[in-house]
């Protein structure tokens, strides 16, 4: 009974352990046990792995006369014999399990594609990512009016995140679903290479650093402008500063309303969308034919190889390879305006975008000079067909802040196919954009003009993030090889043959010049049905195993003529370089170059071609300058 007495008139609270050492060491102490358990876990495999190496031991007198053989059918020496091999086994379980957890924990996150795409089922992320308000996305011009994405207070006093531009920002800025985006990762907390236990322990706990906001270097205005010029076409825009490697604007279409994609149901309904794939960003995953656009990468290799005044003849009857090959000719089957059938220059055959002149280019280049400059754009020079066939994500190309970053909107890595089976003929179509150089993403296209755009010849890294200093991604030409380049390409819009000038004259006659490349390519694309969306197919027959006939479907495919347009501009300091492809869009001049020019004018009104094309403020009305 007294103890009992005792018992009630203790003070429990006061006994607390944060009562008694404090709340501080309190929080502390699990990351203690933590380091301690940690510790003995070393301390254990170390013992382990020592008692692998140390396999000596002192032997009984009566074990020094014995046989060999007979010493090793002893009882303890067969046994020990085992236990050695369970302890190998069992430490490289151990291995296996630690480096399972370290992977998922450490580098899944920044390797993984699948695991990217699922993070958002993880409850502990969802309630991480609701609990912190994220900062505010703002435009180029970091002004609040100008914000991408922001907070705002909905019909029911709630606060919602918005975005300004839900369908021509969707694919940058992403979704809670899917391949991360923007949103997801450039809030993202850095994470710390200190193990949270020990920082726990050893650090004092202060407050969490709120989300700052996040200027892109996007233009808000050139964004929409570039959305609504291929809107109903099935296609991509880029237009990055070639200078900086800012990216100003890149819209793929079709595109989708983030609303959209909020539910399960919304968002599987835009994955089983095969007929338009609303989720691809074309700009950066989606491969197509380059078509005469990738001539300047071949005049560039030229220029590289110090091979720039070479001439070639062009003939009616095409360029031959080598015997036996299929001839090569120009695009109405002889030779192209306005020079015709005669031997002609670099600049006249850029001009005039002669297939006869850039494949025989191509063949007097070889593999391996193509090989190198494909390296310098960040081309992944393969083999073999097949090789080209393994898709590779290029996350290293971004000037970013994070892997994350980087990762969330790396692009698929443009291929070519240049070992040592592949024939003459082979390469001198990829000379002109044809054959095995049809892997080239709009983003790669627009990296190769910015080469030439650039001043001092470099390709820049292109950057999302304002905030971070501009970055060489590769050094291409010199600054006179450079300005050459951009010379020949301005005859495109301005000469008398170009393939561009009539379509530039707004563009000249707007004080501008500029320089480009049309493109035509045809591409086998599959046929679906207008009214269902679902694939067509056709029924075909082959023989199995036992000879017998059997039916198989195949995809009902069609040649699809795509449109290509390539463009920097202005000309003697460019701003702009720009890539446009539109799906089925007939010639590069007739739908693909128009817009570049719209693009171009429009980016003068927005002040984004330097001081000497910036907009005039205009006048204030009379009354207004009375009223002041």
């Amino acid at each position: 009974m007294k103890l009992l007495i005792v018992l009630l008139f203790i003070d429990w609270d006061a006994l607390r352990p944060e009562n008694l050492f404090g709340r501080q060491i309190l929080e502390r102490t699990p990351a203690g046990l933590s380091i301690v358990y940690l510790g003995l876990i070393l301390t254990l495999a170390v013992l382990l792995f020592a008692s692998l190496i140390n396999r000596k031991r002192k032997k009984f007198i009566f074990e020094h006369d014995l046989p060999k053989p007979v010493r090793r059918k002893l009882t303890k020496t067969v046994a020990n014999r085992s236990l050695r091999v369970w302890q190998f086994v069992f430490a490289v379980l151990t291995l296996f399990v630690f480096g399972f957890h370290a992977y998922w924990t450490y580098f899944a996150d920044t390797s993984n594609e699948q695991y990217q795409a699922v993070t958002y089922k993880d409850l502990r992320n969802r309630r991480i990512t609701a609990a912190n308000l994220r900062g505010w996305m703002l435009d180029r011009s970091g002004e609040l009016g100008s914000a991408l994405a922001y907070y705002k207070v909905d019909s029911n006093n709630d606060i919602v995140r918005s975005f300004a531009l839900e369908r021509e920002m969707a694919h940058l800025l992403g979704t809670e679903r899917g391949t991360p985006g923007l949103e997801r990762t450039v809030f993202r907390k850095r994470e710390d290479t200190t193990p949270e236990a020990w920082e726990v322990l050893t650090k004092i706990k202060t407050a969490k650093e709120e989300e700052r906001d996040v200027r892109l270097t996007i233009d808000r205005d050139l964004q929409a402008f570039a959305a609504q010029q291929i809107e109903g076409k099935k296609g991509a825009i880029v237009v990055l500063n070639p200078q900086t490697g800012d990216v100003l604007a890149m819209y793929s279409n079709p595109s989708f309303n983030l609303s959209e994609a909020q539910t399960l149901d919304d968002w599987l309904k835009l994955e089983g969308n095969k007929r338009d794939n609303p989720l691809l960003n074309r700009a950066t995953r989606e491969y197509y034919v380059p078509g005469s656009t990738f001539k300047t990468f071949t005049m560039i290799a030229a220029y590289r190889a110090g091979k720039q005044n070479t001439q070639f003849t062009s003939s009616a009857g095409g360029f031959v390879p080598f015997r036996g090959s299929r001839e090569i000719t120009d695009a109405n089957g002889g030779c192209e305006p306005p020079y015709g059938c005669t031997t002609l220059n670099i600049a006249q055959a850029f001009e005039a975008s002669s297939n006869q002149y850039f494949s025989q280019m191509a063949v007097s280049l070889g593999r391996e000079r193509f090989r190198e400059t494909a390296g310098k754009f960040g081309i992944l020079a393969v083999d073999t067909p097949a090789d080209a066939l393994q898709h590779k994500l290029f996350p290293d190309i971004w000037n970013a802040s994070s892997d994350q970053i980087k990762n969330a909107i790396a692009p698929e890595q443009s291929t070519m196919v240049l070992g040592s089976e592949i024939s003459a003929y082979d390469l001198a179509l990829q000379g002109m954009g044809q054959g095995y150089a049809g892997q080239m993403t709009p983003f790669q296209m627009a990296l190769i003009v910015s080469a030439a755009a650039n001043l001092q010849g470099n390709v820049m890294k292109p950057r999302i993030e304002l905030s971070r200093e501009p970055e060489v991604f590769a050094s291409l030409l010199s600054t006179a090889q450079a300005e050459q380049v951009r010379d020949i390409m301005a005859l495109v819009t301005e000469g008398s043959g170009g393939t561009a000038t009539r379509v530039f004259a707004n563009v000249r006659q707007a004080g501008i010049r500029s320089g480009g490349k049309t493109g035509t390519a045809e591409k086998q694309a599959p046929v679906y049905d207008e009214k269902t969306g679902l694939l067509k197919t056709i029924t075909k027959k082959r023989k199995n195993e036992d000879g017998e006939l059997v039916e198989y479907k195949v995809p009902q495919m069609y040649e699809r003529t795509d449109s290509w347009y390539i463009s920097f501009a202005p000309l003697e300091n460019p701003q702009l370089a720009i890539a446009v492809v539109v799906e089925g869009g007939g010639y590069g001049a007739a739908i693909s170059a128009p817009i570049a020019a719209r693009i171009i004018l429009k980016a003068r009104e927005l002040g984004l071609l330097g001081e000497k094309y910036a907009p005039k403020a205009k006048p204030a009305p009379a009354n207004q300058r009375r009223r002041r």
